[in-house]
């Protein structure tokens, strides 16, 4: 049965009432189906958005318990829910956790038997409270999207929701389908996306690639003041190297150590006593044996590339080093992230050369190829579905996402259970330009958040308040437990900048954007077409380069994304 019903008007005393009645039946529910003692202030305001049938979007620290969220919110709502989420051994995780407590889980992937995939159909199809726990690759199977919009479900949530942004335009794009799936669905599921970490943009970025409606945005606790941050700058590659493994030789127990490359990834864990290598090139029975090495202890540390790390439930991660710095504040505050569930003091070091950032910019790929995108629009005529476009161009199904997507976000197609032409988006001359400017506007976006870690990499001042102000969290004062605080080169306090973070701004030259991050000195703007800028800000004023913009605008452009307008709420 469903525990609560949407919150109406009434006296000040009802509702207040209704609010303390609510969150005794989440407790209850959470106590009595989990085994949790104990929830958040933040956790009972995101499950209550979600059972009154509200999108949510939750941005909270890791080990700070977002699974509870969905778990919790789909035992009420009485009804199965679907997981996205982007890892297998996390699947495994989550499910195996829930069976422990008599809560019917799943996961479903690739390797499924038959039998099991039934048993999943089955419990999806008549409408039983079950989780069923998968990548975004399983919801473009036929069978499944088939399913999922003849009997949706009751809540669709999307763990680890920052990929979305960090992924999906490339390296994962079906997450950029996650949105036209569930809009795909007759009956639309109750959406919350869950992540430790996302600057503004990117929370921007999952509001509308999700499709999320008016969403409840819920952001608790970023600071991790317990976690000492440091950055340490080398001319030399072997230089660094050598003090990246005297580091980590140093460090007391558990670590993670982020590496570039594969390569760098298997070299490091060749040099380093109990310590294991995972990576996308291993198998997917390698990468789950170092997963369960990695918790149960038998190796100190793991050296990785990327995607290590997510949903990780080992508390005593004493230090984690970035061999090579990351390709933005994003990523490098989501690995930091890992460290400290415990809440024990831990040490996050960048190990940083200036060349670093080259092999970022590489990374960010080039334009696409206005050919392949007039195959895939020509395409369209004779197949809907991305399968056999992708058969029909021959080009790779990943690639044919991407280019979907792409061609989405210039408004000429729209990605649901099948690929669908917009006949007024114009010629495909028109729509080709489109869609190539708004794959120029994204990278020029990503060059410049790469821009935005090398400023973090060679700041003078306090390295926790230039990164919470990134994330649109600041903190007036210096924190202490950074490298730059410990040695006395940060200020113990900055003046304001005359525009607060939020305002939306126009620049003559960059167009308009929104404040992020800012003092009486210096301010950062991420701007719509123009990505990261920091520009001198006493000047900028005075001289009338930057002035303010009416609030309406804030909502006139948006981050490339889906192309949805969403507005939402800030808790």
């Amino acid at each position: 049965m469903i525990w609560l019903a949407p919150g109406g008007s009434g006296s000040a005393t009802s509702r207040f009432r209704r609010s303390r009645r609510r969150k005794r039946q989440i407790a209850h529910v959470a106590r009595a189906k989990l085994g949790l003692s104990r929830l958040r202030t933040a956790q009972i305001d995101a499950i209550a958005a979600l059972v009154a049938g509200r999108d949510t979007l939750v941005v909270m620290p890791t080990g700070s318990g977002k699974s509870a969220i969905y778990q919790v919110a789909a035992l009420m709502l009485d009804g199965p829910a679907i997981v996205v989420s982007p890892l297998i051994a996390l699947q495994h995780d989550q499910a195996r956790g829930l069976r422990e407590v008599g809560v019917p889980a799943y996961t479903l992937n690739a390797n499924t038997p038959d039998s099991v995939r039934g048993e999943i159909y089955a419990a999806l199809e008549n409408g039983h409270t079950a989780f069923v726990f998968l990548a975004p690759e399983q919801l473009a199977r036929p069978d499944v999207s088939t399913l999922l919009t003849r009997r949706p479900p009751i809540l669709f949530a999307v763990d680890e929701a920052h990929c979305v942004s960090a992924w999906g335009h490339d390296f994962r794009p079906d997450y950029l389908r996650l949105g036209g799936s569930v809009e795909a669905m007759p009956d639309r599921p109750v959406v919350v996306a869950l992540t430790a970490t996302a600057s503004p943009p990117v929370r921007e970025e999952i509001v509308e690639s999700l499709g999320m409606r008016d969403p409840q945005i819920i952001i608790r606790d970023f600071d991790r003041p317990e976690i000492a941050l440091a950055v340490r700058s080398f001319q030399a590659a072997d230089e660094r190297r050598n003090a990246v493994l005297t580091e980590v030789r140093k460090q007391a127990g558990s670590g993670i150590v982020y590496a570039a490359t594969r390569k760098d990834a298997e070299r490091y864990a060749g040099e380093i006593t109990s310590a294991m290598a995972y990576h996308s090139g291993l198998s997917k029975i390698e990468r789950e044996r170092v997963h369960t090495a990695f918790l149960t202890s038998e190796a100190r540390v793991v050296v990785a590339t990327t995607a290590f790390g997510m949903g990780i439930d080992k508390p005593d991660v004493r230090f984690v080093i970035h061999a090579h710095a990351p390709d933005s504040l994003d990523s490098y505050y989501q690995h930091v992230g890992r460290a400290a569930r415990d809440g024990r003091p831990a040490d996050a070091i960048c190990f940083y050369r200036t060349e670093d950032h080259g092999l970022a910019r590489y990374f960010t790929g080039g334009p696409p190829d206005p050919h392949a995108l007039r195959a895939v629009l020509a395409a369209i005529r004779r197949s809907t579905t991305q399968q056999a476009i992708a058969e029909s161009t021959g080009l790779s199904v990943r690639r044919t996402t991407a280019l979907l997507g792409l061609l989405e976000d210039a408004g000429a197609v729209r990605l649901g259970r099948q690929v669908e032409r917009v006949t007024q988006a114009g010629k495909p001359d028109a729509v080709i330009k489109r869609a190539v400017e708004l794959a120029e506007t994204r990278r020029t976006i990503d060059h410049t958040r790469i821009e935005m870690m090398r400023r973090y990499a060679e700041l003078a001042e306090c390295r926790r308040r230039f990164l919470l102000t990134y994330f649109g969290a600041g903190i007036p004062k210096a924190c202490g437990n950074c490298d730059n605080c410990r040695s006395g080169r940060a200020s113990a306090r900055v003046r304001p900048s005359r525009l607060a973070l939020g305002t939306r701004v126009r620049h003559q030259s960059f167009g308009t954007g929104t404040v992020i991050n800012g003092n009486h000195e210096r301010i950062t703007v991420l701007f719509d077409d123009a990505g990261y800028r920091e520009l001198v800000g006493k000047q900028l004023i005075e001289n009338d380069l930057l002035s303010p913009r009416p609030s309406a605008e804030l909502r006139a452009r948006r981050w490339p994304g889906r192309g949805r307008k969403s507005t939402g709420s800030a808790a």
